[in-house]
């Protein structure tokens, strides 16, 4: 399997401001081209584009393809489970949506101390891997989202798992609360393979400031700045296979243009990449992905993701150049989502964001910002 895998998380949509508006027409498209040079594996989830994630995957890959030629991850959502049963109708229902008879790779999404406790009591363990003895699951693992610790914990207590999925990218290396390095080195000494997420963080390493690409430019001009992010990982000895939320027909080209014949990283291309990030740190004020994981539930319907985008475009290119365009666009989001200011600190979204910002913090600094 080629070190490029197609996440449909972030696909191209029909209305901006609603991510259930997949233009599925463009998906085909792209999974198209993906498919022609060579790759096959697609990760999609429950939760992703207001459900219509693996709805999408049936109509543009699983009702267009052959079984043999594609390889499928699906993952059961924590945080929707209550109860035992849960698991199967959960289960089911995914199976349904994405039109297949068996997942490639399944595993517990999210785990987090909160959501491994409630895997623990279900028994979501045990589930997974009866499902891969009725040959409905290939290969089971979990994705995860919390400290080093409980990895470790994990892998200890369940060394039926054969892989694991982590966010990692240049960025985020050494980082204190994401801790890639660390959690990467934990699955490497307990012999579980990783499938990396957010290499390009959210797309944040694909727009970089232009201290970085004037760097990247110098050392490779026709290399895009999202190649040396996925490569960064890809370099990796024990990594599977990377993620790649693609959301254009141009992505796709470039990303497996670059990964075709994939080149690790040589030790001058790794200086240069450990100097951007230096460079990218001094200039992101909140470290936001876009994953959306906070948005699902909030209560006053706050469009989080989009607003913390803004407003690390206004501080990252500077106020006077950006600020006619951030606050217009501020403005056309609050017609459809509460504003940053309608925030009750219910909590929900910190609960669920992976990168454990202090979003109701964030957003009053861009509520203070742009109302």
């Amino acid at each position: 399997m080629r070190k490029l895998g197609f996440g449909l998380m972030r696909l191209p949509l029909k209305n901006p401001n609603d991510q259930s508006s997949i233009d599925i027409e463009e998906v085909k498209r792209m999974v198209d081209m993906y498919m022609e040079r060579g790759f096959t594996y697609f990760d999609t989830a429950y939760p992703y584009h207001g459900g219509k994630s693996e709805i999408a995957f049936r109509e543009a890959v699983a009702k267009r393809y052959p079984r043999e030629r594609f390889t499928v991850t699906d993952k059961m959502p924590c945080w929707d489970v209550s109860k035992e049963d849960d698991l199967e109708r959960i289960f089911n229902e995914q199976l349904e949506k994405c039109g297949v008879d068996y997942f490639d790779y399944y595993w517990l999404h999210a785990l987090n101390h909160e959501y491994v406790k409630t895997m623990d009591r279900v028994d979501g363990w045990g589930f997974i891997a009866r499902k891969k003895a009725e040959g409905k699951i290939r290969h089971i693992g979990f994705s995860f989202h919390d400290d080093s610790k409980l990895l470790e914990q994990l892998l200890k207590e369940h060394p039926e798992v054969e892989y694991v999925q982590l966010q990692i990218n240049y960025l985020d290396w050494d980082s204190p609360t994401v801790e890639s390095e660390t959690c990467y080195n934990l699955c490497t000494k307990y012999g579980k393979p990783v499938i990396v997420m957010e290499p390009v963080k959210g797309g944040s390493l694909a727009k970089v400031p232009t201290g970085v690409e004037e760097l990247f430019k110098g050392y490779n001009p026709d290399a895009s700045p999202a190649s040396w992010a996925i490569r960064y990982v890809a370099s990796l000895p024990n990594v599977l296979t990377v993620l790649s939320g693609m959301s254009t027909m141009e992505q796709v080209e470039d990303n497996t243009g670059f990964m075709q014949d994939f080149n690790p990283l040589d030790r001058e291309e790794q200086m240069c990449v450990e100097q951007a990030a230096q460079i990218i740190k001094r200039s992101i004020a909140i470290p936001c992905t876009a994953c959306h994981y906070c948005t699902d539930g909030c209560p006053m319907e706050i469009c989080i993701p989009e607003y913390f985008n803004i407003y690390n475009t206004l501080y990252q290119f500077g106020r006077k150049e950006q600020w006619n365009n951030t606050s217009v666009y501020y403005g056309v989001l609050n017609k459809t989502h509460g504003k940053a200011s309608d925030c009750i600190e219910c909590g929900q979204c910190e609960e669920h964001c992976p990168q454990h910002i202090q979003i109701i913090d964030s957003l009053k600094l861009v509520a203070k910002t742009f109302e």
